[in-house]
């Protein structure tokens, strides 16, 4: 009974401490309402309401630093209210103008202890201080503040907020209250640090890296996530500051974080680990024996396309370490997911991943063999195809990484037929790249091919020739024209009938498909007449046939017509059999053309016709 009166006479005071704190979020409600109204007002007029807000809370930020409740109340007030201001980036320079970094920087830390009340209360206890650096972070988004923030002394605070956490054990301080206060300080810490490397180093100097590894196997979830994202900025193009964080033991930490279900979680651990290896390859070799290949490669599935994203890129750095590694990364099934991640709509994603596959094909020499495989494997998996597609791309980096994960796949004789057979080769010649590099490479990808047009990759090019479906075997005779040796002409195109193929084209209904045969046709007769003499046969000393110059070009007993764009050429058949290899080849080769008459018509591009017009002329 005594407990249920002791309760009855509390009730009236906690509902007076109810209607303080609703009267308390009110005012401070209706104090950012008029801020946020004087912002759509004419830029003179807002900018003047905006600083004579800013100096209110600076002043009463100044004028409250004690354990006071009351003081307290105001002072969380005045830093929630200044957080909200700091939300929009075009306040942000007005509140800095207004004098608010001192003010917040002094209560990032506690009133003196002699101001406490005789019970020993700590009135909002953590709040101000969480308010203080949300806000603090906020301002450090821009550049321009994260200077004139250190120089206040804001990161010796912030620090200490860090290694609040143990304040939940010594003394029973609320947990979720510490936890809020150590998440803003961290996430304080990243926006200062943020692409500015000399506070990087002073967050170093002033001990922060250890708290914050400290943190990487805290309870709250989103005390982890802060702090993995403070140490991946901190660890980015900072060498000491990537040996602190590994010296502090936190890699098993982080690849636990790997694991995680929640994407915020092995998003920031994926990305701190990508920071650490990254030009760094003593701590990629601890990082692998730390047992982090897995986990990784399990992120290329994630449902989150960041962290897809940063593994993938993970990889791609883990197969520049050494061969070995890029086997065991095939082996435990990253080639996959990385082929269905090329095709993708994030165009990051799709960069990234042909990033990871352009790595695992390049070839060590020492480690020659099991590259092969790995080139293989990547082509058998249906890495070719999504991969000519990207070379579509206007991206510049994407385009590029595609090109060099091609260039890779070249290397193995397993993949050329494959290549060609799927319109490699035209789509190398026909891509509009737009850097150099890029361009090189296709330039180094078709030498690569070229070098393999022999033995059993011709044999098998001749017999797709053959057998395959007409697209195919299109497309094999139209790289095979740009790509084989002279002294391999005659077995393609004679004796396999790679010449029939290329004439059908020109009289193909599409365009495209004339032009790519009449530019293949050209490529042939600019390849015959560059045999050395020993090779080519003698010419004719006198012509077999001679026609006077009345009969060239002239319809008079004329019995082929060539047609071409638009324009009519008359000649004479036995004088093209007599005179032209090239013709004879043509009329007496089992062509369609053999038993054309004089009504017939061939049409032809100008870059096939010019050489035989010019036999023709010769005839004169």
């Amino acid at each position: 009974m005594e407990l249920k009166k002791h309760q009855d006479q509390r009730l009236p005071e906690r509902k007076g401490q109810k209607r303080k704190l609703e009267g308390e979020i009110e005012e401070e409600q209706r104090e950012i309402s008029a801020v946020e109204e004087a912002a759509a007002a004419p830029y003179g007029e807002a900018r003047k309401v905006i600083l004579n807000e800013v100096y209110a809370q600076v002043n009463i930020l100044n004028s409250t630093f004690s354990w006071d409740e009351a003081h307290r109340a105001t002072a969380k007030r005045a830093t929630h209210v200044l957080a909200e201001l700091a939300k929009n980036e075009e306040v942000v320079n007005l509140i800095v103008e207004g004098g608010a970094v001192p003010a917040l920087v002094k209560h990032l830390q506690v009133p003196p202890s002699s101001e406490i009340d005789h019970d020993n209360s700590k009135p909002f206890e953590h709040e101000v201080e969480k308010g203080s650096a949300f806000a603090l972070g906020l301002l450090a988004v821009k550049p321009e503040h994260q200077q004139l923030i250190v120089d206040a002394g804001a990161l010796s605070h912030l620090v200490s907020l860090l290694k609040r956490q143990r304040d939940v054990d010594k003394d029973g301080s609320d947990s979720r209250a510490v936890n809020s206060v150590i998440r803003r300080a961290a996430d304080a810490i990243t926006n200062l640090a943020h692409e500015n490397s000399s506070i990087k180093t002073r967050v170093r100097m002033e001990g922060g890296i250890p708290p914050l590894v400290e943190l990487l196997e805290f309870t709250d979830t989103k005390v982890q996530r802060a702090a993995a994202g403070a140490l991946r900025t901190l660890a980015f193009k900072n060498d000491e500051n990537k040996n602190q964080i590994v010296e502090c033991n936190a890699l098993p930490a982080l690849i636990l974080m790997l694991r995680s279900d929640a994407a915020a979680i092995h998003y920031e651990a994926v990305g701190v680990i990508g920071n650490l290896v990254h030009s760094s390859p003593s701590i990629k070799r601890e990082v692998l024996a730390a047992g982090a290949l897995q986990p990784v490669i399990g992120l290329l599935s994630s449902c989150c396309s960041e962290s897809q994203r940063e593994a993938a890129l993970l990889l791609g750095q883990f197969a520049a370490t050494d061969s070995d590694c890029k086997v065991h990364i095939v082996q435990r099934g990253a080639v996959q997911p990385l082929i269905e991640m090329l095709q993708s709509p994030d165009v990051q994603l799709k960069e990234m991943s042909a990033f990871a596959l352009g790595r695992l094909a390049q070839v060590k020499k020492i480690t020659q063999f099991q590259d092969t495989h790995n080139q293989a494997g990547i082509a058998h998996n249906g890495g070719l195809v999504p991969l000519l597609k990207l070379l579509d791309s206007r991206n510049g980096s994407l385009q590029h990484n595609a090109a060099f994960s091609l260039y890779g796949l070249a290397d193995n004789e397993d993949n050329v037929s494959d290549f060609i057979s799927v319109g490699g080769v035209q789509k190398l010649q026909d891509g509009e790249f737009t850097v150099q590099a890029t361009k090189d490479c296709v330039a180094k990808t078709l030498k690569r091919l070229e070098e393999k047009i022999h033995g059993r990759v011709l044999n098998h090019l001749l017999y797709l020739m053959r057998v395959a479906e007409k697209a195919v075997q299109r497309r094999v005779a139209l790289a095979l024209a740009h790509l084989c040796s002279p002294d391999d002409q005659r077995a393609i195109f004679i004796n396999n009938c790679g010449l029939d193929l290329l004439l059908g084209l020109l009289g193909s209904s599409s365009p495209k498909q004339q032009l790519d045969g009449a530019i293949a046709l050209y490529r042939l007769a600019n390849k015959a007449t560059t045999l050395s003499p020993v090779d080519a046969a003698p010419p004719s000393p006198t012509p077999q046939v001679y026609l006077g110059e009345q009969y060239v070009n002239n319809a008079t007993l004329s019995d082929v017509t060539f047609l071409v764009e638009g324009r009519r050429f008359y000649a004479h058949r036995i004088c093209l059999l007599a005179s032209s290899d090239a013709f004879r080849a043509m009329f007496d080769g089992g062509y369609r053309v053999r038993n054309c008459n004089c009504a017939d018509v061939m049409v032809y591009q100008p870059f096939f016709v010019s050489p035989l017009l010019s036999e023709l002329i010769q005839l004169r």
